[in-house]
């Protein structure tokens, strides 16, 4: 097995946006590309990830294969990549260990041990949703950090054609709102107005990997899971956010 993938920095970005969430999982290699599927330790959070076949310079995998990870560990020798690096990324020949390559100014070669994990495979929520907002992640960034002032919690709210975010507290309350008209915008799509809460520590990291710019698509129903996905090159991110049941 032999994968070459040519930008190591955004390489980067996507274990970043899985182990984040994720302490130990497998990744798949198999027809489609290289993906994951897995539940963070409390499991109110599910990340699916796929980077396809085109998305690398090389990818020779004989037949399918599942590579166990510590998420930690591999997140910090990635995140030795340099700008212009290439990483290339393959197994020992008893496919005990992963070896992590970085081509740039040097080659620079890191081994580590693979887990045996023999993960079940994980259903897909299946949700019928009832609205959907598409935003660039910098209003996203910007709410979250407001919201932290204040609480540990936010409510995402669909309600008008607007998409609000919102936080209360004993130190007091915000509401940031954000129309169709508004440049950091996309879309906003709704059958029927929603509103959910949800952890805020969990909002921030599955937007970690984002840049101001990446579009991110929120499908919500009340007082159901988000589904919040946004794509870094070829390579899809997609979560799912169990909701905060509020009293009232």
């Amino acid at each position: 097995m032999e994968l070459i993938f040519e930008d190591a920095q955004v390489f980067r970005r996507y274990i970043e946006g899985i182990s984040v969430l994720v302490d130990e999982a497998e990744f798949v290699l198999g027809e489609t590309g290289l993906s994951l599927k897995a539940t963070d330790p409390s499991q109110i959070s599910l990340v699916d990830f796929l980077l396809p076949k085109k998305a690398f310079k090389k990818f020779d995998v004989p037949q399918p294969t599942k590579i166990g990870v510590d998420l930690n560990y591999f997140s910090q020798v990635i995140g030795r990549a340099k700008s212009g690096d290439q990483v290339e990324l393959s197994l020992s020949e008893d496919s005990s260990k992963l070896f992590v390559s970085f081509t740039g100014s040097a080659k620079r070669s890191f081994s580590m041990p693979l887990l045996d994990l023999q993960s079940a495979d994980l259903p897909m929520p299946r949700i019928d949703f009832d609205s959907e907002v598409k935003v660039k992640a910098d209003c996203l960034g910007d709410s979250f950090k407001d919201a932290a002032l204040l609480s540990t919690h936010v409510q995402l709210l669909v309600s008008k054609g607007s998409f609000i975010i919102k936080a209360n507290s004993s130190k007091g309350s915000m509401e940031n709102t954000y129309s169709p008209k508004d440049k950091s915008v996309v879309s906003i799509k709704a059958t029927e107005d929603t509103k959910a809460m949800f952890p805020l520590d969990y909002l921030v990291s599955i937007a970690k990997a984002t840049s101001s710019d990446t579009e991110v698509t929120l499908k919500m129903k009340t007082s159901a899971p988000v589904e919040i996905s946004y794509s870094i090159g070829d390579g899809k991110l997609q979560y799912f956010l169990a909701p905060r049941i509020e009293s009232d």
